[in-house]
């Protein structure tokens, strides 16, 4: 039998989520597994209030019966579950594959805890996923001149039509040699990009879905948060 490793990951996730906590929900096809577990705790009575990251996860959440609420509410959130495009070997990410990183990046920025649920494919020694790069639609054609000017091999993303995210952006998808933290910066620093789908020193666990079972990694220290 073929195991499925993104529900091995995702639902596995469920050991660290108890009654009162705020929850950060992910956006993704491993972490929709974890939402999936998450409603059938709820039936058996588990206790919580999740903050969904994307409408597309907010629309399960609620066929869940999840209770939800938002960061209006709750700025304060306990443990966030989400996937990832890729994960480095210091558990750096690549986020944004599905066109949610902004509400990913701030829901994760405010969560006391982060914890990734991948397959073993997407762990790498070195980033190399195409970076996702949200910007405004006024003006966009210059945002891409100003990437590329930064080395990039940058590409508006289209599905027959410009793919347009849950906040009314373009993304930008981005070929790089290596992703630093000066060019980080750098792509930052261009009027019309509002977030890019680097998370780094942000994750605290990896869940990682194996042929051999679940695999965990910590994060050797413990990030800081300002």
């Amino acid at each position: 039998m073929t195991i499925n490793l993104k529900k091995l990951a995702g639902e596995n996730a469920i050991q660290y989520i108890m009654d009162d906590m705020i929850v950060g929900l992910g956006t993704g096809s491993t972490t929709h597994f974890f939402i999936k577990k998450i409603g059938e705790e709820i039936k058996k009575g588990l206790d919580i209030i999740a903050i969904p990251t994307s409408r597309a996860t907010e629309k399960l959440a609620k066929r869940l019966n999840i209770p939800l609420s938002s960061l209006t509410e709750y700025q304060n959130i306990d443990i966030t579950v989400d996937g990832a495009d890729q994960v480095d070997n210091e558990l750096n990410l690549i986020k944004g594959g599905g066109g949610a990183l902004l509400r990913e990046k701030i829901v994760a920025s405010c969560s006391k805890k982060l914890i990734i649920v991948v397959d073993e494919s997407k762990i790498v020694k070195k980033l190399s996923y195409p970076l996702p790069v949200e910007v405004t639609p006024y003006g966009w054609e210059t945002t891409i001149k100003k990437l590329e000017a930064l080395g990039l091999n940058a590409v508006l993303r289209k599905d027959k039509e410009i793919f347009v995210s849950d906040n009314g952006n373009f993304i930008i998808d981005c070929q790089y040699q290596e992703m630093t933290e000066e060019l980080e910066t750098q792509i930052n620093m261009i009027p019309g990009v509002i977030e890019n789908g680097v998370f780094r020193n942000m994750t605290d666990i990896v869940l990682v879905g194996t042929k051999k079972g679940i695999k965990k990694i910590h994060k050797v220290k413990d990030r800081t948060r300002k």
